[in-house]
């Protein structure tokens, strides 16, 4: 699931020059591989701004998009932030890859 502002930071990530310099993948490469992630991700769009005030607050649009998308789970490394929420939403479950790998 991704919407726009998913969408943009992964474009920003993408060019950062931290991440160019340990990437494998030709700038082309990396351009093709995002293209292909974008072609089966399925687009939320947004309509209604939850704010659930989380400590970073540029993260909020993670849980609107999976609230928008129905979700049942976030996926992300950045659990401490996600679960830091003052607005929380039981049903949504905020989980590490490593987690989900595992089978929960």
């Amino acid at each position: 699931m991704i919407g726009n502002a998913l969408f943009q930071e992964y474009e920003d990530v993408s060019k950062r020059e931290q991440v160019l310099d340990i990437c494998p993948l030709t700038t082309e490469e990396m351009l093709e591989l995002l293209h292909s992630f974008y072609s089966v991700c399925r687009w939320a769009p947004i309509y209604y701004l939850w704010r659930p005030n989380i400590i970073d607050e540029g993260d909020n649009f993670l849980i609107e998009i999976a609230l928008a998308g129905n979700a049942t789970h976030i996926i992300t490394n950045n659990i401490r932030d996600l679960l830091s929420a003052e607005l929380k939403f039981p049903n949504l479950k905020i989980l590490t890859p490593e987690t989900i790998l595992q089978g929960e």
